[in-house]
Parts: structure tokens; sequence; C-alpha cells
């Protein structure tokens, strides 16, 4: 074992209740390093008594959390922050053993993440309602801005610290409490979140953490009438399902679901430029970004240029365990993944497309797999129509604008889209075009925590992220008083 992973004891699992942290159970699942295959530890799952304590301990906490002032939410949620940045390291050391990241990419998620706490306090007292003039002058008419109440939050394991604590956050700012399932396949993060919370001053029951089957955690939760409001961030189909069991119960629910996220490069782009942004981009957490560049449509003209630079930044990654210093990808987070790049690659291959760099596994322990880019002359690879969400990356030629928007919009997903272009006419009528949530000309500026954050279509719907978020936490109410009973 590389010395590096027993600097940090790793994180004690436990299920959160009330305050009190439970670490035995009936039930329990293994947790593995995804850089050796083998078991780290095994996760406790919450029993059905302990689901129904979880949501009256939220529902009691919601009767005093939502009349603490907005200022004292935001102090707790700040010293959390602090708390976060002072602990990344170790956080961070955990993380790269259950989640299998880069150390270097596990440590800026924690830091970045503690910007949402920070912004989200702030923020918290900005929760305004309005008054709205009469037609009557004895009349007053106002607009209140209510927290909804109890709130679940399911996360995944590619970004685990960061995906989590902006639902917590979210919810805790608006005055509501909330009961966080987090991923089993990297859980120390959401222990980490939990015990930071604690540490912090947030009162018992405002944040419970569960353990357990997914669909059974789910339909139990949203079935409690003490819950009002679901997060949730996964796949489209587990997505479509949570928010049918939310309409059934008249749920609120924030669904950020699963994209493809197309990239156009026009022949006016800085080919090279753009060639070396993209590799660093896609690599990035090995693939496994909702966001991730996937789809690469590129100009005919600038085509062959840019296929030949980033592939050969691609085919340059130095890919390995994640507490190795030099290591710009570590493996996939689950042997699942690494089946499903095989089965693109395969598919790929019968089709006629070019692998150009990559398409195999790397090693014989662990869940590693080569990046990749294969060069598509058609839209019917799965790779055009499916999301790989892994270190995969398909390039296509395209010839105007009007057929690559076409073809940039022909899936049914919504989350990002990626444009670059050296004409500001283009990149306007690019971005009024595209069918996403999220576009971005010429960077990468997606994801702050001031900035909205979510899909259209099959992506979901509401915002984890700027001021939008509070939407889907808040209630309103409009009040109406007459000085006196008319007559």
């Amino acid at each position: 074992m590389n010395p590096e992973t027993t600097a940090v004891p790793y994180e004690r699992l436990g299920i959160l209740i009330d305050g009190r942290w439970i670490y035995e159970a009936e039930r329990s699942t293994e947790v593995v390093d995804p850089a050796t295959g083998q078991t780290i530890v095994r996760l406790p799952f919450a029993a059905d008594g302990e689901i129904a304590k979880a949501v009256a301990s939220s529902q009691s906490a919601f009767e005093s959390w939502k009349d603490r002032s907005p200022l004292e939410r935001g102090r707790i949620l700040r010293r959390f922050a602090d708390l976060a940045r002072k602990h990344a390291d170790e956080i961070a050391r955990n993380m790269t053993r259950d989640q299998g990241k880069p150390l270097s990419e596990a440590i800026g998620e924690i830091r970045f993440a503690a910007d949402h706490a920070d912004w989200h306090a702030e923020e918290a007292r900005r929760i305004y309602g309005r008054v709205i003039p009469a037609r009557d002058p004895r009349v007053q008419q106002m607009v209140l801005r209510e927290p909804v109440g109890v709130c679940i939050a399911f996360t995944p394991w590619n970004f685990p610290f960061s995906q989590a604590l902006r639902k917590v956050v979210a919810a805790l700012a608006s005055g509501c409490t909330i009961i966080l399932k987090g991923p089993g396949e990297s859980p120390s993060s959401t222990v980490a979140i939990g015990r930071l919370m604690q540490e912090a001053g947030l009162p018992d029951g405002c944040l419970n953490i569960l353990w357990g089957d997914p669909a059974h955690l789910s339909e139990t939760l949203l079935a409690a009438p003490e819950v009002r409001k679901i997060s949730f961030t996964g796949s489209v189909e587990v997505g479509k399902h949570l928010a049918s069991l939310a309409g059934r119960h008249m749920k609120r629910s924030t669904m950020e679901l699963g994209g493809h996220a197309p990239v156009i490069l026009f022949d006016d782009a800085d080919i090279e430029a753009a060639a070396d942004a993209l590799a660093g981009q896609k690599v990035r957490n090995a693939g496994q970004v909702c966001i991730s560049p996937t789809r690469f449509y590129v100009q005919a003209k600038g085509h062959d240029r840019f296929l030949a630079r980033f592939a050969e930044k691609i085919a340059s990654t130095r890919v390995g365990n994640g507490f190795q210093e030099s290591v710009q990808m570590g493996p996939l987070c689950h042997g699942r993944r690494v089946a499903a790049m095989e089965g693109f690659v395969q598919d790929a291959r019968e089709q006629g497309a070019e692998i150009v760099t990559g398409g195999e596994r790397v090693g014989n322990a662990g869940f590693f797999y080569a990046p990749t880019v294969v060069a598509a002359g058609t839209d019917e690879l799965r790779l055009m129509k499916e999301e790989p969400f892994g270190p995969i990356a398909v390039v296509t030629p395209f010839g105007d604008f009007d057929e690559v928007i076409r073809r940039a919009n022909s899936l049914p997903f919504g989350l990002a889209s990626y444009v670059f272009t050296g004409s500001s006419s283009r990149a306007q009528n690019a971005a009024r075009a595209l069918a996403a949530g999220m576009v971005s000309v010429n960077h990468f500026g997606l994801a702050l925590p001031e900035t909205p954050f979510g899909g259209i279509n099959d992506s979901g719907y509401g915002s984890e992220g700027g001021s939008e978020t509070f939407d889907g936490y808040l209630n309103t109410k409009f009040v109406t008083r007459f000085d006196q009973i008319p007559q």
C-alpha cells in the first residue's frame, strides 16, 4: 500500500441521527479502493426504525431551526467552511482512497466546496419577501418566503464532498433541515461533512445522515408526510423515477441529471489552445463529470489539426494511483464504469470508427482505463447518443452553423454546452441556439457558487447554484390585511 494512504486513518463510517453516531448495524456493504480493488471497510445500513427516527428528528429540529436568524445560520456555515479548509488534506486523502481521483483534485474539491458554504452563509440574509402596492390604501399586501420543511438529498460518488455540500448548505441556509444519503461507493466525505457540521455548532437533527439501499430509502423517505422536498443528482433513469415518486406525494424536487455536453469548435477559434484546454477538462476526474465535454464537433477546416493535437495531449495523460504525485488521472470509481467504457469502444469499432488513442484497460489491478479519443464519421455511434461518463471523447467534423446546432441539440439532454470561436456574433448566436441550461464560451466558467447550475429537458430542472437555488427550498406565502373588517 502506498504510504500516503496510511498517513491519515480512514474516516470511521456511521449513521448520524439527532446528533448521535451509530457505527454498528445488522446490514452493511463494502467500500472498495478503486486503485486496488480491495475492500477498505464496511458501511453500515440504517434499519427502518432508524429511518423513522431520522425523519422525526429532522421535523423536531425544523420547528426551531426555521426561526433561527439568517445571521446565526450563516455564522454556523462560515465556521463549517473554515473547518473544511483546515481539514482539507485529511478529508481529501480519504476521498482519494474511496473515490480514486488524484489527491490534488480531491483537495481542490474540498476547498472549492467551502466557498459554497461561505456564499450561502452570506446569501441567507438576502432571502427577501416583498410588499405589493394595494389598490385600496387601507389594504396591506405582503409576500413572505418561508422554508419548506424537512428535505432529503441523494448525492453521487463523482464529487462526493461538493455535491453533498451544495445541497446541505442550500437547505440549512434556507431554514430547512435535511436528511442526506451520500454515495455508498465513496462515503467518507459525507461522514466528514456531518462531523464538521457538528463541530461548527449545527443543532442536533438539522442534518441527519443515512445509508442503505437507495430504492428503499427514497421510497420510504418520500412517503413520509414530514418530508417536503427532494434534491437528487444522478442518472436520468433514476431521476425520472424519483421525480414520479415525488409527484405522487406532492413533494418538491430538484433534479440535476445526466448530460452529454457538446463542444462546438468553429474554425476561427484558437485550435491549439482549445485542444490543450479541452484535453485537461476531459480527463478531470477520469471524465466522471456531468458537465464533462464529450461530443466534440469541429468545423471541417480545423478538424484534422484539432484531432491530432487533442489526441496527443490525451495520450500523454499520466494515469495511476491518485496518491502518486505526478498522476493526472486516477482510476474510475468502480468496475461497472470500466465495463461501460469497453462497451462504448467495442460499439465504435464495430461501426468503423477510428480509436485514435486509448481504448483499453490499464494494468491488472483496480479500475483503470486509458483516456480514449474516437474519431467518428457518423452520429449513430453509442458514444454520440449516450453519455459515456468516463475518459472517452468522440470527435466529428461539421460543415456550417445550422448543421452543428441541429446535431448538438439532437439529444434529449440539456445540461452543459461549450463553444469555441473568435467571433462575437457566432458566440452570441450559438449560445442562444443551444438547448442547454448552461453554455460556456471559450472557457469553462460553470459551477461557481454564485451562478445557476442546472439543466433542461432530460437533464433535469431546478438550480444547484446562484440565488435560484433558494427557490426549491422556500414556500411563497401571500398575506393581505385590512385595518378593519369591511362594512
